[in-house]
Parts: structure tokens; sequence; C-alpha cells
């Protein structure tokens, strides 16, 4: 690496002429940090050949994780820090005339994921090259992500997400390494002398998969691991010559654009047919490529599959690459010549499955016949595999139909794909402690009773060097200054900062720490939202993806009580709030939409009223990513983690915010009850129904009607929703339909029910933020306990529980 400042301008400047043609002083900013990207790309490319190099030579295990959302964020100033040279390149770059920040500052976010999905798999990926464990990810490289989203008039617009315009310069496309994947076509099937069935794909659709590898570089260490992202292109033979001669253009180019569709967008808009049928299309797609791949690469050393499962382990995060199963099995079989019992052996042995959602659309089914249709033999293999598994349910359990076609992959004309990744996987694990119980005792009670020692659980974490370290330089200053550094290399030493509890030397120094990280977020604010906020106000943010059962309308229609308080009570003694909002709702969720639309309305309201503007502010940050979340996670003092208990599988904002020292208001929901435990009933507002409860009031016995009736609140923010007083500009169905949500449909996620606990845990919020001393208290209580949720410590628990892989230590070359 560079030695001192000179040599990295010495380097910089080759780079910048070989690259751009151009003199650094006509360059853009986007020029300058496409010249040092490539150039720090190059610098890992020593130890990212030198890692892959290692782990074949050494024949090391390594665990391929599968998932259609890698929420990685940029690139750049995590990279220079982990290769410690961020302070000579910042050096180097001012004596150019080039301010460091203003480059790191046009990197866009890559447009690869969505929510905490995605947000989990970067960590994971970024805890496995920190702690040098073989682990890759396998994805797709999307051109659009997974949409843009402006908020015109209040109302969510889905723009496309271009953030591959200016090319990536951390990614190296490999063409020599392309898979076909093969789509639709039928199945022949042939046996030999022997009687063995052989089974060939004919007249399929090729689709050729294009790998396209980013370096995942390790904190202060020699290991690289890779980040494989799959895009879909078409051959010479898609473009119809024929047709555009004739002038017919769009004809000419329709099957190379049907081709390269599949990786254009993350999560098509499924609400008509062609989208659904894509969905499956993209799950095959990267599935297929990275389970070909994955054979291929060991084929290098290993002359026969016979110790695949002993080196190799395939992680499916979710039921989107639940695919992996059959195609594995595909490949064992008419590929390499394996019987159907070897094949299976091995394919149980190597995939593990991690379930992230109770929620019955997430576990996903397809409709039989556009399954068979689209991927006719890897059909042939789905229903071989159910045919087996019901045969081995009706030796257990004789005479009881029914508890087999409940499990069964195959029934009601659908194939289910939870069943398919539990009964193919050797190990199933939840992601929060209540969650793994409500999958084994409720979710997949059956499939725990049958197989109990495939379920685990791992609950979720977070990188400390992204949301705290980078995203909170002050903060992270301040902890070493009290600590040291140790905690740095093992988050759990955070718990360190206990004995620093009443220290009020400490506790003013945060409070600047906190103000700085609002001023920074204020001033987003101004310039974005054109609204300014007071930083001595409390934030209270709630970001993360719109869903009824995440409940923003829980939060949204307590604003408009507080709102409806202040007009009745304009002396209100109450210490000033400012909400911040962010997230997306999916291009067809209506009613997520319409909340979106609600909550801009209510700020629009608010933030216009001379009297209730003193006292609360409410913003909507649109097209929340990454970058926004740096920004809004190191200034809040309040973390709104107020799912539906039961609901939330896990949750990582909750860690984030944490971390940052915000304190949570919160359900006994996912990750939320771990927090608690750890910090305490005292650093931890709860409110709201229990698990227990809930599923209890899912089976009846809750009637919303009454809480409309008998609480007067409720009554007033519903009423003025249904008559739109307080929104006269707004057609009145927009903001009905969330009240007969509620109302006509009983209020599916008792919203109505925890209102009025809600309401008093607000009111606890801003009795215990008036006494400075006990806030404080709570605030570092939480940073001082959020180690326990760090990734590394979670990747330890996936490394030596289910994968089995160790760390290593590829050194230099």
């Amino acid at each position: 690496m560079f030695e001192n400042k000179n040599e990295f301008k010495k380097a910089y400047k080759q780079r910048f002429m070989s690259l751009l043609s151009k003199s650094i002083d006509e360059a853009t900013a986007i020029d300058k940090y496409v010249a040092l990207a490539s150039l720090i790309r190059d610098e890992m490319s020593v130890k990212w050949v030198n890692t892959n190099n290692y782990y074949l030579k050494n024949a090391e295990r390594q665990v391929y994780y599968f998932s259609l959302e890698f929420l990685v964020g940029k690139f750049l100033e995590l990279n220079l820090q982990y290769l410690g040279v961020e302070p000579v390149c910042r050096a180097g770059l001012a004596e150019l005339d080039i301010s460091l920040d203003e480059i790191i500052a046009c990197e866009p976010d890559a447009g690869l994921g969505n929510g905490g999905l995605g947000r989990l798999a970067a960590c994971f990926l970024d805890s496995l090259a920190a702690q040098g464990y073989p682990g890759h990810g396998c994805g797709i490289r999307y051109k659009y992500g997974l949409f843009k989203q402006q908020i015109v008039d209040g109302y969510q617009v889905e723009l496309p997400d271009n953030w591959l315009r200016l090319s990536n310069p951390w990614e190296v496309r490999k063409p020599d390494k392309a898979i076909v994947v093969r789509f639709y076509g039928h199945v022949q099937t042939e046996f030999d002398e022997a009687g063995n069935a052989r089974f060939t794909h004919k007249d399929y659709t090729p689709v050729l998969a294009v790998p396209y590898d980013m370096p995942i570089l390790g904190s202060d260490n020699d290991t690289v691991n890779t980040l494989r992202l799959w895009s879909a292109e078409s051959g010479d033979e898609q473009f119809d010559f024929a047709s555009f001669s004739r002038g017919d253009y769009i004809n000419a180019v329709s099957k190379k654009y049907a081709i390269e569709a599949i990786s254009e967008v993350l999560y098509p808009d499924d609400s008509n047919y062609s989208n659904r049928i894509l969905r499956l299309k993209q799950q095959y797609f990267f599935v297929s490529a990275g389970v070909q791949s994955i054979i291929r690469h060991f084929k290098l050393k290993h002359r026969d599959l016979a110790k695949l499962p002993d080196l190799i382990a395939i992680h499916i995060n979710d039921t989107h690459p639940s695919l992996v199963v059959p195609e594995l099995m595909r490949i064992l079989i008419d590929d390499e010549g394996y019987g159907w019992d070897e094949a299976w052996n091995m394919t149980t042995r190597i995939v593990a499955y991690t379930n992230h959602t109770i929620m019955p659309e997430a576990l996903e089914k397809w409709p039989i016949d556009v399954f068979r249709e689209l991927m006719p033999r890897i059909y042939m293999i789905v229903e071989e595999i159910n045919r087996r598994f019901c045969r081995e349910l009706t030796e257990r359990y004789p005479g009881d139909s029914w508890r087999v076609r409940d499990m069964a992959i195959i029934a009601d004309d659908v194939v289910k794909m939870a069943h398919l990744a539990v009964v193919g996987s050797f190990s199933v694990n939840g992601v929060a402690a209540v969650h793994t119980e409500l999958l084994k005792h409720v979710v997949m009670k059956d499939f725990y009773d049958y197989y109990p020692a495939k379920f685990n659980n791992k609950t979720n974490g977070i990188t400390h060097r992204r949301w705290l370290i980078k995203s909170n330089p002050g903060l992270t200053s301040l902890i070493t200054e009290a600590i040291g550094p140790g905690w740095r290399g093992d988050p759990t030493e955070l718990k360190f900062l206990q004995k620093m509890r009443g220290d009020a030397a400490l506790y003013e120094k945060m409070a600047r720490v906190k103000r700085e990280n609002k001023e920074r977020l204020a001033r987003y604010i101004e310039e974005n939202n054109h609204v300014r906020v007071d930083p001595d106000s409390i934030f209270d943010a709630q970001v993360k993806r719109i869903h009824a059962y995440k409940r923003q309308l829980l939060n949204a229609l307590h604003i408009q009580h507080l709102y409806n308080r202040i007009v009745e009570q304009p002396e209100l003694d109450m210490t000033p709030r400012t909400f911040i909002f962010a997230g997306k709702a999916a291009p067809s969720y209506y009613f997520a939409k319409n909340v979106v639309k609600y909550i801009n309305e209510l700020a629009n309201l608010i933030n216009n009223d001379r009297v209730a503007r003193r006292k609360i502010r409410v913003v909507f940050l649109e097209n929340y990513n990454v970058g926004l979340a740096e920004l809004i996670f190191p200034a809040s003092d309040v973390s709104e983690q107020i799912s539906t208990a039961s609901k939330e599988a896990s949750g990582t904002g909750n860690m984030k915010f944490m971390m940052n020292g915000a304190v949570t208001i919160g359900t006994n929901d996912g990750a939320n009850i771990e927090i608690r435990q750890l910090v305490g009933d005292d650093n931890f507002v709860l409110f709201g129904l229990s698990v227990d409860e809930v599923l209890k009031m899912q089976h009846g016995g809750y009637n919303a009607g009454e809480i409309y009736r008998e609480d007067s609140r409720v009554r007033q923010v519903l009423d003025q929703l249904v008559y739109g007083d307080l929104f006269p500009s707004v057609p009145p169905e927009t903001f009905s339909s969330i009240a007969r949500a509620l109302l006509e449909y009983n209020d599916e996620f008792f919203v109505l029910k925890d209102f009025a606990e809600y309401a008093a845990a607000q009111q606890k919020i801003e009795a215990l933020y008036r006494q400075s001393a006990v806030w404080h208290g709570m605030a570092l209580e939480n940073i001082a306990m959020s180690g326990h949720f760090s990734s590394d410590n979670t990747i330890r628990q996936y490394a030596g529980e289910i994968w089995k892989i160790r760390a290593c230590k590829p050194g230099r070359l």
C-alpha cells in the first residue's frame, strides 16, 4: 500500500490520467471518486487473489450465503478505513486541492436491497471477512435496485434507482465464468441398459448469467471475500435481425429485453401476472447460476464431489433462494451421475436455512402450473422430494392424512417454498429468541415435532464498524477515551461503559456529541424537506419499511392526538419533539402508501400551524437508504420499535439505534425482548400486548369498535380521518380507508388496542427525557449492552454451530 502521501499522490495522478484521459483540473467530483475507488480496488486485489488461493490450496470449508438482497451501502470510506490508508489519502488529496469528504459524498448507495433482510446480509459479509472466515455472498446485480422514492404532493412516487449509471468501480465483470440458466422447454426421459433414468432438458430458453464480483474487505486483516452478483444477459441470437431490417425494432429486441428484465429490478411489483413470473425467474436465475458456479469452482481442486458436504455449506437467507435444494439435486443427478439417495444425502448435509418471518405472504407459495412450465426439470425433482417426504410422513403418522397434507411441499395446487427449505436443509434457524419459539410451536410446529434437532436460534446482529465507528465518529472517540480501543476489535467490551454510569463529565460529552449529530441531521432536513427543526427537541425516529404490522400508523395517530391536545391547550407544557419517519412502501401496497400520504399530510398540517409547530414537527425523509440511515441513527434520542407483538421476526434497526444511544419505546416483539432483558426495564420503555395475548386475540375476543366507542382520543382522530376535518384538500376516500381498516376489518394489527398504552409510554419518554442525568444513564446503558448484538458475535455462532467453518489468516503474498 501507500507508504506516504507522496507515494499516494503519484499513484492517484497516474491512475486518473490512464483511466479518464483528462487532467485533474478539469475533473468532476465523480471523476475523482471513480479514479480513487479504482485505485483502492486494485490495491485490494492482491489480498483478494491471495485469499482465494489460500482457501483453494488449503481446502478450507467455505460458506456461500444466498440472498435476494445485499444492502451494502457505500464502500469507499469503509475500505479506506479498513486498509488503514484514510489519513494518507486525505492528506495527499488535500495537496491536490481535492476534498476526500466531497469524493465520499459522490458515491451512490448500491441498489441491491430494500430493508432489514439485505442489511443483515451485508453485515454478515462484513463480519465474515473481519474475522477471517471463508464466506461469500451470492445475489443479483440489479440495474435499477428497488426504486428511488420521491414524495410528490405527499404521495410516494416510484422512479428507477439508476445507481449504475456511472458504472460501479468496485466490481469486476467475469464473462469467462458466465453460466447458462435454462427456462421453459420440456424434459426427455430415457433409460440405460441397467434401467437407470437419464433426464435431458430440451427446447429450453437459455439465459446467460454473467458474474460481477465485488471484494468484501476484512477490517485490519488480509482477508478479502467475494460478493458475486449475477446479471442476466442475452447472446447475439436474441437479436432478431430480420425484424430489425423490416423496421420492426420493438420485436427485434423483445427477446433480449425479456431476458435482461430478470436482473433489472428488485422485487418487481407483483400485482400483475407477468411480474409474478418474473419474481420466480429471478429466484431460479441466481440460485442456478450460483450453485453451478460453486460446483465448477469446487471441481478445480477435486475430481469428484464426494467431499462436497465436507467443504461446502450453502446458506439460504429466507425463502427466496429455496430452489437451491432442487437445483443442487439436479446437478448431482443429471450432470454428475449420482443416484437419488446419494444426491439427497449430500444436499441435506450442505444446505442450511434461515427463516425471517411468520407473515404468510413471505413464506411463498407458487402455483404448480407456473412453476412446472417455467422450470420443468426442477418441478420433477420437487415432486419427487414431496412424494418421498409424504411417504415418510405417512409411515410416521399412519391415518393422519391432514397432518401429511399440511406438511406437504406440494398441496392445494401450490408449491410451498418454506416447506421445501425446511425439508432440504440440515439446519433451520430463527432470528430472535421469541421468533424461533413461534416457529417451533406455532408456525412450523409440525416440522419441529418431526425434525426437532434442525431448529435453532441465531439472533440477528449488526456490524459496529459501519453503524458506530463509521457513522458516529464523535461517539466512537468518546467511547475510546472512556474505556480504551479494545472495543473496536471486540464490541462486547462496550460493557465496560457500565462502570461509567453517573459520570457527569461523560454525560456532558455525550450530550455534546448527540447535539452535533442532531445539528447535522437538522441541516439535511432543512436542505431536503425545507423544514427547520430544533436540535434541542427530542428526535423521535421510526425508520423502516412501511407495513401495517410495523405500525407507522400507530405513531401517526398518536401525533394527530398530540396535535389535537395542542389545539385545545395552546399553552400545553411539553418538551418539543421532532418526529422523523423514513421508509418505502411496496408499489402495489396501497394501504401502506396511504399511510405515507397520511404522515406527509400530518407534517404539512403541523409544520404550518404557528402554535403546534412550536411543540412538534413532523418530517418524512424520502428515499431511505444506508447513507441516510447513517445520519438518522446517531442523531436520534428515541427509537420507535412498535410492531405488533409476534409479527417482527427480529429487527436490526432497534440494535443500530441502541448502539448510538437512543432509548427504545417498544413492544414485546422480536429482538426488542432481548434488548430489554439486557438493559433492564428501567432503560427500555415497554408498552402493548404480549405475544401470547396477540395470539389469543387473533382467535377471537377482540372488538376494535369497543375501543372506538370508549376512548374519546381514538374516536376523535378516526372521525377526523373519516370526515376529512383536518385534511380538506385530500380526497375523503384516501384516509377513510385507513379508518375502515381499523374498524370494519377489526384492526388486524391491534393498533387501537395498544393506543392507550402507547400514549402513556410516550408521556413516560418525555418525563424521563426531562431528567437529564437519568436519560443519559439510560443511553449509556444501551450503548454498553449493544455489543451483544454485534454481527461478529452472531457470525461466530453461525460459523461454529451451523457452518462448521474456521477463521483463517491468508497472510500476505
